[in-house]
């Protein structure tokens, strides 16, 4: 299976950095993972609602760029459906079986995505209803895969 993720903003934290690697490690037996990071737009300290609205879809054009065609496509939105763990494994295990083995992944910035993204997705999922910086969102998608991959194979892990 083919894993992309697409996530504004560059990574800066060592820790953040070194969890992501571990899992990234992790899952190497499991799926062919990329990461694409696309540039955070600057956005003003005082910024209108018509500024962040202009920067999320300048972000948004460039996320949909990158979008390979046939992907399923999954946007991590606040307002998405909250899954388990297991659900999430099930919708990867579903894509493997029957959709095209490409699977898309969205994380926006820190005012989120546009909504040519959130349009353009084949489902939207949300972990949790609380807000997490974007970076911190990278890990915790990174680790919620590894566990996904775990469950599908039946291997211990989750608990």
């Amino acid at each position: 299976m083919k894993i992309l993720c697409i996530v504004v903003g560059k990574l800066k934290e060592d820790y953040l950095c070194a969890g992501i690697a571990e899992y990234t490690k992790r899952l190497r037996p499991y799926c062919q993972l990329e990461v694409v990071e696309i540039p955070d737009e600057p956005t003003p300290q005082n910024a209108s609602e018509k500024e962040e609205r202009q920067i999320k879809e300048r972000e948004g054009a460039k996320i949909i760029e990158k979008i390979p065609e046939h992907s399923y496509t999954i946007a991590l939105d606040l307002h998405g459906k909250m899954l388990t763990s297991e659900e999430f494994a099930q919708m990867l295990q579903q894509q493997q079986d029957f959709g095209s083995g490409h699977i898309t992944l969205i994380i926006g910035g820190s005012l989120g995505l546009s909504e040519a993204v959130i349009k353009r997705a084949n489902d939207k999922i949300a972990f949790g209803r609380l807000t997490y910086p974007h970076q911190l969102m990278r890990l915790i998608l990174h680790e919620q895969l590894y566990r996904a991959f775990k469950i599908m194979r039946g291997e211990p892990y989750h608990k």
